[in-house]
C-alpha cells in the first residue's frame, strides 16, 4: 500500500482526491453546525430545512452536469483539468470566506452548490484516470486506497468541521482558513499529477444534460458485465445511504446516545469501510478479484440483519460512548457496525476495478459519469424509501435496517449467480490458505493467459489439490473429477456450481466418459481454463504416475496451450492415499505446500510423455528442496 502512495504517478493524485473530499466535508459539516448552533440561531433560520436543502444542493449537480463533465474528461487531458478544478476550488473557498463574513444564507447555500459542482466535475476524472496511472495488477490496490482515503477524509471533515465552526470569534474565520488551506494544498498536489493520454480528442461535445445523460447510460448498457458492475456500485450507495443517514437518529432514539456516541459509531462505520477497502488489495493478490463481491454482499446482509436484532428495546438516557459500551450486548452492536463497513469495502472496491478494466480509455470518463448519475438516483431512492417506511408506514429504524438487509440478500444471491466461478475460486483461495501454508512459484500472471483457453495439468497427491490450484491462479478453472466424488449427496450442487466436469472409466460408464470429453471440448471452445490430473487418480505412493491417454485425446480434439504444474506437500495428509495418514502429524493441517507453475506449452506442441517428464522432474525437484530445507 505504501508503495502505491509513494508512487510518483499515483501519489499526487491520491493526495488531490483525499484533500478534495476532506474540504467538501469540512465546509458542509461546519455550515451545518453554524446553522444549528451559531449564526443560524441568531438569524432565526429553519435549521432542519436548511440542512436538508444543503444536502440537496450538493447532490443536485450530479444530476445536472455529470454527463457533460464526463465528456469533458474524455475530450481533454485529465491532469490539466485537475489543476484547473483545484484552482476553481480555491476560488470557491475565497467566495466562502465572503459568504461567511456576510452571514448571507443565499451566498452560503451557493457555496454548497459550487462545491457539489466542483465534485461533479472531478468525479469522472477521479475513477477514469486511475487505470492510466497504474498497471492492471495495481488497480484493486489503487481503488482500495482511493476508497479508504475518501472515507477517512469524510470522517476527518465530519470531525474538523464542527470544531472550526465552534471557534469563538467575531466571524467564522477558522472555517475560511481551514478550507482555503486544504484547497491550496490540493492545488499543490495537483501540480504533481502526470500528463496522461487524452481519451478521445475528436469527441463532439453534447451540452444538453438530458440527452447526454441518456447517451452515457446507453454506453454502460452495451456491455452486460459493465452494467452489472455499475448497478452493483449504485446499490452500494443505496445501502450506504440508508445506514449513514439513519445512524444519527438511531443513535439518539434507539440507543439513547449523545454526541460522543454518535461520533464514535460514525467513525466505526467509516473505519470499517476503509478497512474493507484496504483488505481488497491483500485478498486480491494483484487481480481484479470479483469473487470478493458476493462475499461482501453476504456480510452486508448478515451483519445488517444482526444489527436489527441487536438494537435494544429501550434506549439509555443521554448515554456517552462509555455508557453504551457498558450496556449488555453493546459489543455486538459495535461488531455489527464495523463488519457492515468491512463488508461494504470488500463489495465496492472490486466493482470499481472491474468497471475500469472493462471500459475503453476513449469513453471511460463518460461511463463513470453515467455511473455517478445512477449513484445519485439510487441515493435519492434510498431517502424516499426511508421516508415512506419510517414516516408513512410506521416502521422503526432497526426494522428499516433489517428490510434493507433482506433486500440485499436478494442482491447477494443475484451477484452470486452472475459470478459463481469467481466467488468459488476466491473461497478456494481463502480455505486453502487457512488450512495450509501455500507457496507458489512461477507467478500465475506470467504463466496463465488473461483470456483464451488453456489446459492445466498437474500431478495428483490429494483431494485438496484442486483447492490449492484453483486458489493460486487468477482465473476460474473447471476441474475434471471422478464421478464418485461428483455425485456425493449434498455436495453435487457445489461441484456443479463450480463448473466441475464428472468423468468415469470406459468400463464403468462409457456415456459419462463421452460426455466428459465433450464438456471439456466445449469449455475450451468458450475460452475457459480446464484442469485435469492426467494420472487418472490419486497417487498410491507419493510419486508421479504415468499420464493416461485422455490428455492426448483432449488436445487432438482441441489444440490449446497447456499449463503444466507440480504440487508437493500434500502426500501423507488425511486427504491423500498414504498408509497410516490418519496418524501422521507432519502432513496434517497447516503443513507447507509448494505449487510450481511451469512455462506454458504452445497450442499444438504438447506431448503427453514430455508433459509427464516435466511434471515429474519438477515434483522431484520440489521434494528434494523440501528435504534439504
Amino acid at each position: 500500500m505504501m508503495k502505491l502512495i509513494a508512487n510518483r504517478r499515483f501519489g499526487p493524485f491520491f493526495a488531490v482526491q483525499a484533500l478534495g473530499a476532506l474540504n467538501d466535508n469540512i465546509f458542509r459539516n461546519a455550515l451545518a453546525t453554524l446553522i444549528v448552533f451559531g449564526i443560524g440561531v441568531e438569524a432565526g433560520w429553519d435549521a432542519s430545512g436548511l440542512v436538508n436543502l444543503a444536502a440537496l444542493l450538493f447532490i443536485l449537480p450530479y444530476f445536472l452536469f455529470s454527463a457533460v463533465f464526463g465528456q469533458l474528461a474524455d475530450r481533454f487531458e485529465k491532469s490539466r483539468m485537475i489543476r484547473l478544478i483545484k484552482l476553481f476550488e480555491v476560488a470557491i473557498c475565497l467566495f466562502a470566506g465572503v459568504a461567511l463574513y456576510m452571514g448571507n444564507i443565499v451566498a452560503l447555500m451557493s457555496v454548497v452548490f459550487l462545491l457539489g459542482f466542483q465534485s461533479t466535475l472531478f468525479g469522472p476524472i477521479k475513477y477514469s484516470i486511475i487505470p492510466q496511472l497504474l498497471e492492471k495488477h495495481q488497480l484493486t490496490g489503487g481503488n482500495g486506497l482511493v476508497a479508504a482515503g475518501t472515507y477517512i477524509a469524510i470522517l476527518g471533515g465530519t470531525i474538523i468541521g464542527p470544531i472550526v465552526a465552534g471557534v469563538p470569534l467575531a466571524w467564522p474565520w477558522a472555517v475560511f482558513a481551514a478550507t482555503l488551506a486544504v484547497a491550496l494544498a490540493g492545488y499543490l498536489a495537483a501540480l504533481g499529477v502526470p500528463r496522461v493520454a487524452v481519451g478521445d480528442d475528436g469527441l463532439v461535445l453534447n451540452l444538453n444534460p438530458i440527452t447526454a445523460s441518456w447517451t452515457n447510460i446507453k454506453l454502460i448498457g452495451r456491455d452486460r458485465s459493465l452494467l452489472h458492475g455499475v448497478l452493483g456500485i449504485s446499490w452500494f450507495w443505496f445501502y450506504g445511504t440508508i445506514f449513514l443517514v439513519q445512524i444519527p437518529a438511531w443513535t439518539q432514539g434507539v440507543l439513547g446516545g449523545d454526541e460522543s456516541t454518535l461520533a464514535g459509531l460514525l467513525a466505526l462505520f467509516i473505519v470499517g469501510i476503509s478497512t474493507g477497502a484496504l483488505l481488497c488489495e491483500k485478498l486480491s493478490r494483484g487481480n481484479v478479484e470479483i469473487g470478493l463481491v458476493p462475499v461482501g454482499a453476504l456480510g452486508m446482509t448478515l451483519f445488517g440483519l444482526d444489527l436489527m436484532f441487536a438494537s435494544p428495546a429501550r434506549p439509555l438516557a443521554d448515554a456517552g460512548i462509555g455508557d453504551l459500551l457498558a450496556m449488555d450486548g453493546s459489543w455486538r452492536i459495535v461488531a455489527d457496525l464495523l463488519l457492515i463497513g468491512v463488508s461494504g469495502g470488500l463489495f465496492i472496491v472490486p466493482l470499481y476495478a472491474l468497471i475500469q478494466s472493462l471500459s475503453e480509455n476513449a469513453e471511460r470518463a463518460r461511463v463513470i459519469a453515467g455511473m455517478n448519475i445512477l449513484n445519485a438516483l439510487f441515493m435519492v431512492l434510498a431517502s424516499v424509501m426511508a421516508i415512506v417506511l419510517l414516516s408513512v408506514l410506521g416502521f422503526s429504524i432497526p426494522q428499516l435496517f433489517g428490510i434493507v438487509a433482506v433486500i440485499n440478500l436478494v442482491v447477494a444471491a443475484y451477484v452470486f449467480t452472475l459470478v459463481p466461478a469467481f466467488a468459488i475460486r476466491f473461497l478456494m483461495w481463502l480455505l486453502s490458505r487457512l488450512i495450509y501454508r501455500v507457496r507458489v512459484t512461477g507467478h500465475s500472471a506470467d504463466r496463465l493467459p488473461e483470456t483464451g483457453p488453456a489446459l492445466v495439468v498437474c500431478n495428483h497427491l490429494s483431494f485438496m489439490d484442486p483447492l490449492i490450484i484453483g486458489g493460486s491462479v487468477q482465473r476460474p478453472i473447471r476441474f475434471v473429477m471422478t464421478h464418485k466424488i461428483y455425485n456425493i449427496q449434498g455436495l453435487r450442487w457445489l461441484f456443479r456450481l463450480a463448473g466441475a466436469i464428472p468423468v468415469a472409466p470406459m468400463k464403468v460408464d462409457p456415456e459419462c466418459l463421452r460426455r466428459a470429453f465433450d464438456s471439456v471440448d466445449e469449455a475450451l471452445a468458450r475460452g475457459e481454463l480446464v484442469g485435469i490430473f492426467p494420472e487418472g487418480g490419486l497417487s498410491p505412493d507419493g510419486n508421479v504416475q504415468p499420464f493416461r491417454s485422455g490428455i492426448t485425446e483432449i488436445l487432438q480434439r482441441r489444440p490449446v496451450p497447456v499449463i503444466p504444474m507440480a504440487i508437493e506437500g500434500l502426500w501423507g495428509g488425511v486427504f491423500s492415499r498414504a498408509p497410516g495418514r490418519w496418524h501422521r502429524r507432519e502432513r496434517g493441517f497447516f503443513s507447507r505446500v509448494q505449487l510450481r507453475i511451469l512455462e506454458p506449452v504452445p497450442a499444438g506442441r504438447a506431448d503427453r510423455e514430455e508433459l509427464e517428464h516435466a511434471v515429474r522432474c519438477t515434483y522431484e525437484e520440489l521434494r528434494a528442496v523440501k528435504v534439504k530445507g
